[in-house]
């Protein structure tokens, strides 16, 4: 995954009673309820039906260098997919950035629901729409991993679907559930972010945000995936222990004063944390915390370390 639009966005964003610290000279108001508390659970449950369909069903990635790749099932094909596609599903064209397709005579497959047109220009899973070519359960996108093209394949009765272990989380806690200040840069910026293949991938980032957590005076720097939404990558001391070493993610919604509230219940791992054929961000320096977070999703107990460069 370039996970650059998180598929949710906290549910327990609300309004308050009592007055929490959230840096020098500010406060954000805050409350803590069944309905903040249920508001978690809620959203937990709905992230692990949205990672369990999205991502714990890749079953393969595959970069593309420049020219024509043959793909299939079968093993006589320059790309070999999952095993429930046809032997052949097609040819696949790189030239300058663009993916084109052209479907194996009489395949049984679709693209978006319809019958493959001759040299179909592939949209990737990055844009608002991407094209997606379906066989037999099956879907297969053009996905870009820094300046690199590759093929992402699911396959929701694979090897990787059928071995997930499931979520683990720690308790939901007031403790971490705290109000920021956003501290706005002079101008936006952009971010060139290490992923998990060593690619480089770019994220706007517009400021920082302050907050104090557990008696700490404390900063971390979003990315602004859309206006007002705030995408976190982070780490902290509890991160290789308690918690997948590499990352965890965050959202949360900037209100009109410039506050927001980070729950980090509701921090949750990279889908490269038990699929190693997704591409995740590597945190920026800044957002290493020497604080420990002991909220949020536990570290996956089949641990998955991204393979090294290449076609998987």
């Amino acid at each position: 995954m370039t996970t650059k639009a998180p598929l949710l966005a906290g549910l327990a964003f609300a309004a308050s009673v009592t007055t929490v610290g959230c840096g020098p000279s500010t406060s954000l108001d805050m409350q803590w309820n069944d309905y903040v508390v249920n508001g978690i659970e809620a959203w937990r449950a709905q992230h692990e039906a949205d990672y369990r369909r999205d991502w714990a069903t890749i079953e393969g990635l595959h970069f593309l260098s420049p020219g024509t790749h043959t793909a299939g099932s079968a093993a006589d094909n320059d790309l070999v997919l999952t095993a429930a596609l046809p032997p052949r599903i097609g040819q696949f064209t790189v030239a300058n950035s663009k993916v084109v397709f052209d479907a194996e005579p009489g395949a049984a497959l679709n693209v978006n629901g319809k019958a493959p047109t001759p040299a179909t220009t592939l949209r990737d899973d990055g844009e608002d729409r991407s094209d997606e070519i379906q066989a037999n359960g099956v879907s297969v996108v053009v996905h870009r991993s820094g300046e690199r093209i590759a093929l992402r394949v699911r396959d929701p009765n694979g090897e990787r679907a059928r071995g997930f272990r499931g979520f683990s989380w720690f308790p939901i806690t007031s403790d971490y559930r705290v109000g920021a200040r956003f501290i706005r840069d002079v101008k936006p910026r952009e971010d060139h972010v290490v992923n998990t293949f060593g690619d480089i991938d770019t994220y706007q980032s517009e400021g920082v945000l302050q907050f104090t957590l557990n008696g700490q005076q404390l900063s971390l720097r979003p990315f602004t995936t859309r206006p007002k939404h705030f995408y976190i990558v982070f780490n902290d001391a509890t991160s290789g222990n308690e918690t997948y070493e590499a990352a965890r993610f965050l959202t949360a919604e900037l209100r009109d004063d410039d506050t927001t509230i980070l729950d980090f219940n509701e921090a949750y791992n990279p889908p490269c944390a038990f699929n190693p054929f997704t591409t995740c961000p590597i945190p920026l320096p800044e957002n290493r915390l020497r604080a420990s977070v002991l909220a949020g999703e536990r570290k996956y107990s089949g641990h998955s370390e991204p393979p090294i460069a290449g076609d998987q």
